[in-house]
């Protein structure tokens, strides 16, 4: 439609150049033909943006979860405190919420998918799962959009096994969730074709192991990998900068000032020591579900960043 709307205004423009009177001619020429250039643009933007937008992939991945016991109370932690801050609305893991509200601009509407047996996850393969988790893609090659913002690809390989055993063992709970979940609006393929919206996370086939568990900063450095403090926080978790899609969140080298048990208190009730309560988009009620000893090893990395 642009592209015919751009032809257009380009054959009202030379019909205008060929007007006797000089207003017509030059004034009218010149809007259509600046009219044309917009739309041409806007049509190259959008062309750009839906190749961006069927673009991703990702390799097939073949695997088969054990489903232990060991896996499933992994997994129910890890979902506890990150995946429940985009899939829990009101029952666990039921999905439902449109995470495009929570972006300034109406870029698309991205609903958290149903992770029971109600939702599409059921019908899918544990590689299935495995590569959404992973790299962002759906068992049909479709790009998940929010799935590939997050850094839940930074999970290890054994604890997105655990994940998936998890989710296998939940009861069937909420409803359907709309399938594809993710729709952009034509703003969104526009900003997407001009580079101003990120194609995701790089995809990525490599093994992801994590240190060994416990209440030290290299195991809180893997926590923070993959939970998505530094969308907020900035890369240095020095602040988030102006610009940036996620919120802007505040230097964390705060909490080099906080006890331990301050910092416990603060995730678990969103309030600081200083009395100010946390917003609503800081995921404080998933992190605060973590276990003292996983809350330990990231008040431990947090105290230990470089600089102030």
């Amino acid at each position: 439609m642009l592209i015919a709307i751009a032809g257009l205004l380009a054959w009202s423009a030379i019909r205008s150049r060929r007007s006797k009177k000089p207003i017509v001619k030059w004034g009218g020429a010149g809007l259509a033909a600046l009219a044309s250039v917009i739309a041409i643009s806007i049509s190259a933007l959008l062309t750009i943006g839906l190749f961006k937008l069927q673009a991703r992939s990702a390799p097939a991945v073949d695997l088969k979860v054990a489903g232990t016991a060991e896996q499933i109370r992994r997994g129910q932690t890890i979902s506890d405190s990150f995946c429940s801050g985009c899939h829990t609305r009101t029952d666990t893991l039921t999905g439902g919420a449109d995470l495009g509200k929570e972006i300034s601009l109406p870029i698309g509407s991205f609903v958290a998918a149903n992770l029971t047996p109600v939702g599409a996850v059921s019908r899918w393969s544990d590689g299935d799962i495995f590569r959404a988790i992973r790299n962002g893609v759906d068992p049909d090659g479709r790009w998940l959009v929010i799935m590939s913002y997050t850094n839940a690809g930074k999970l290890s390989d054994e604890d997105t096994k655990a994940v998936i055993a998890y989710i296998r063992s939940l009861p069937a709970a909420g409803e359907k969730t709309i399938s594809p979940a993710d729709h952009l609006t034509t703003l969104g393929i526009a900003m997407l074709g001009a580079g101003m919206l990120p194609t995701g996370k790089p995809v990525s086939t490599e093994h992801v192991t994590a240190p060994p568990k416990g209440p030290t900063p290299q195991y809180g450095e893997y926590l923070i990998s993959y939970q998505d403090c530094r969308e907020c926080h900035g890369k240095d978790l020095t602040g988030g900068k102006p610009g940036q899609l996620a919120p802007l969140g505040p230097d964390l080298n705060v909490v080099k000032g906080w006890k331990f048990q301050e910092f416990v208190a603060t995730m678990r009730t969103g309030i600081d020591p200083n009395g100010h309560t946390l917003g609503n988009q800081m995921p404080w009620r998933p992190i605060g579900r973590m276990e003292d000893e996983d809350l330990r090893a990231l008040y431990e990395y947090l105290t230990h960043l470089p600089g102030a």
